[in-house]
């Protein structure tokens, strides 16, 4: 997990998909616990797929909030 938040601590925004439920977190730093339980998948790596996008990631997979981003 250690290098997974070296990564992403200093993004301005992260959408993280499971299934249907995405969640957004815009306080990085505030939300540590939450956005490392978010990103993570159950081997202990970033949920796939992920994008880094300038200073913003989107994990996991939703077709719709792909829809909406990539239009």
């Amino acid at each position: 997990m250690h290098q997974a938040w070296d990564l992403i601590k200093g993004a301005e925004h992260i959408r993280a998909a499971k299934g249907k439920k995405v969640v957004h977190f815009s306080q990085i730093a505030d939300e540590r616990e939450a956005v490392l339980k978010g990103i993570m998948g159950p081997s202990g790596n970033l949920r796939a797929p992920t994008f880094r996008i300038k200073n913003q990631f989107i994990v996991g997979f939703n077709l719709e909030m792909y829809e909406k981003k990539f239009k």
